[in-house]
């Protein structure tokens, strides 16, 4: 069994692709997608998987590139992660809100 190493970035506020340079100084530009690493009926992990599990624990919110695989994690400022900050507002039947919406910060 090989010992994983994880290697771990901030994503910045509203980031959606890798900023990682490969060996020539090209950036890698894969899609940064939620990476769902500990399933409770999962049978068996990969080696990144359990590494990611012994460092962050069960309930972290990562998000991993899809083309080289650089980790994630998500900043407590941004707004747009996963569509886990949102208002609550109710809508008409024609799509319109009802009200104004407040001003963000």
């Amino acid at each position: 069994m090989s010992s994983a190493t994880l290697k771990v970035k901030d994503k910045q506020s509203g980031q959606r692709a890798c900023d990682e340079k490969d060996a020539k100084g090209e950036m890698c530009v894969g899609h940064l997608k939620r990476w769902y690493y500990y399933h409770p009926l999962r049978l068996s992990m990969s080696d990144e998987q359990e590494a990611a599990m012994k460092e962050f624990g069960k309930d972290a919110e990562l998000y991993r590139c899809e083309r080289c695989h650089t980790l994630y994690r998500a900043v407590k400022a941004d707004q747009s992660t996963a569509g886990q900050k949102f208002d609550v507002r109710p809508v008409t039947l024609w799509g319109a809100f009802f009200g104004k919406h407040p001003k963000q910060p």
